[in-house]
């Protein structure tokens, strides 16, 4: 007696439906002719449309002229059998307002119980085109990028000092980006021509940090077998950068002092002063004033280097421009790994918006290198991220990939119960893709959480 073979499940059309009203994409079901035979709710929201209306009208209506009237290379596509993509559409959503989306097409193929037609599934990209713009344009210096008022302060002092050869010096904690800033003073002014030197003065001992700043002479010391230049010799007629300047010795001290009061300086061996053309900027993750109130630092060198102070924002108190950065270190590693990755997902925005990044601009740069390690192409999406911005700030167990935790510090993201979901659909009429912003989580994840609390329009919770 032969087993019977397993039957194989196929979902009805009313499942259909519901897997594709899941999706994040928009999907839009086409005929040979070019009319809209069926609408995802995805499609609806990023069209600004309702599935009643969307079905009465044909491709041009609700694509655009240029991308469906007939002879156009979507219809073409979808004639001749012949999958195509659009990597950039615009579309007029109103008189101010357009969308940008990538578009691509999946086509049937015509049979006994199909007559033809075709699938256009597009995502907007509008933020993702605008963040590109950006970063080409108003929102960048040098290669500082941000567009909140606290970096954009920077920029402002930045374009001020650059001019001049006063002494600056930047504060701000590790991973802040204080090196970028010497740069950008460096290469925006008039020794831009001459060299750039940076010194990290917490890397060497004090017996080595002498010599390599100021030089030595031949026998000066066991193993100076000959002169040597030093660093300020160095940077004549361009600019030194003294990194983590509160760490230098008393001794470092008072010859950093002469040097910033003379202009000259004295090699480890020879007492002939050599004059030296240069611009000195500091910088430092310690705070000196506290230093110079302890006694560990002179207090006649702090006034000395802080001619012009800058103080660099931690990245927690720029959120504005996480998107952004976020975006250009994208941009960076797809150039350097040729990655077709395209940038971030809601859902991991958020995540990277709600994470406190203690190590600032640098951990977001390593999480995005991060990401690219795991990722392959389209959009880095949660799973991609370290283990730390997926937990949050619990430590507790991963979530799964597809919906992992969004907490709250400060930015409403934890308010996820009945009430409050319902409450913020009601009052963006119970658009999806408006409440998912304004809730901070993605419009898959809203979805979830409705099914999960029955919620539904007529009600506002159903009666299942």
């Amino acid at each position: 007696m032969s087993k019977s073979q397993p039957e194989h499940q196929v979902l009805d059309g009313g499942d259909f439906e519901a897997v594709l009203d899941s999706l994040d994409e928009g999907i839009v079901t086409l005929d040979d002719h070019g009319n809209v035979i069926g609408i995802n709710r995805a499609a609806c929201e990023l069209l600004d449309i309702s599935k009643a209306e969307a079905l009465k009208h044909g491709c041009p209506c609700l694509l655009g002229e240029e991308i469906c009237a007939p002879g156009s290379r979507l219809r073409e596509s979808i004639s001749k059998r012949q999958p195509i993509r659009f990597d950039e559409v615009n579309l007029e959503m109103n008189a101010e307002h357009r969308k940008v989306f990538t578009m691509r097409s999946v086509v049937f193929r015509a049979g006994e119980r199909r007559t033809g037609g075709g699938v256009v599934i597009f995502s907007d990209i509008t933020e993702l085109v605008n963040l590109r713009r950006d970063l080409g344009t108003r929102y960048r210096l040098h290669n500082i990028i941000g567009k909140s008022k606290a970096i954009q302060d920077v920029f402002e002092l930045i374009e001020q000092v650059a001019d001049s050869d006063a002494t600056v010096l930047i504060e701000g904690e590790t991973g802040t980006g204080k090196e970028l800033v010497a740069h950008a003073i460096h290469h925006l002014g008039p020794r831009a021509a001459g060299p750039f030197v940076a010194v990290n003065c917490s890397a060497l001992p004090e017996s080595l940090l002498e010599s390599e700043l100021f030089g030595h002479t031949r026998g000066a010391f066991t193993g100076a077998l000959r002169d040597k230049r030093g660093r300020f010799e160095a940077a004549s007629g361009g600019t030194i950068f003294l990194d983590e300047i509160g760490d230098i010795s008393a001794n470092i001290q008072v010859k950093l002092l002469r040097v910033l009061q003379e202009r000259t300086i004295e090699r480890v061996g020879d007492e002939q002063p050599l004059a030296v053309d240069i611009r000195v900027i500091a910088a430092t993750n310690r705070p000196l004033a506290e230093l110079v109130s302890s006694g560990q630092f002179r207090q006649d060198l702090y006034y000395r280097l802080r001619v012009v102070p800058i103080r660099l924002p931690m990245l927690s108190g720029r959120r504005d421009d996480i998107p952004l950065l976020a975006q250009h270190f994208v941009e960076r590693f797809r150039e350097q790994t040729g990655r077709a990755i395209d940038g971030i997902d809601e859902e991991a925005l958020a995540l990277m918006l709600d994470h406190r990044w203690p190590g600032n601009v640098r951990e977001l740069e390593n999480a995005v290198e991060h990401a690219f390690v795991k990722a392959r192409r389209g959009l880095i999406r949660p799973a991609h991220l370290p283990l730390e911005l997926r937990q949050g700030e619990s430590g507790g167990v991963e979530s799964p990939a597809h919906d992992a935790p969004v907490r709250s510090r400060g930015r409403g993201r934890a308010d996820l119960s009945p009430e409050r979901v319902r409450e913020v659909l009601t009052a963006t009429g119970w658009n999806v893709a408006k409440a998912a912003r304004r809730l901070h989580i993605s419009r898959t994840t809203l979805y979830k959480r409705m099914a999960e609390f029955n919620l539904d329009q007529k009600g506002g919770r159903s009666s299942r």
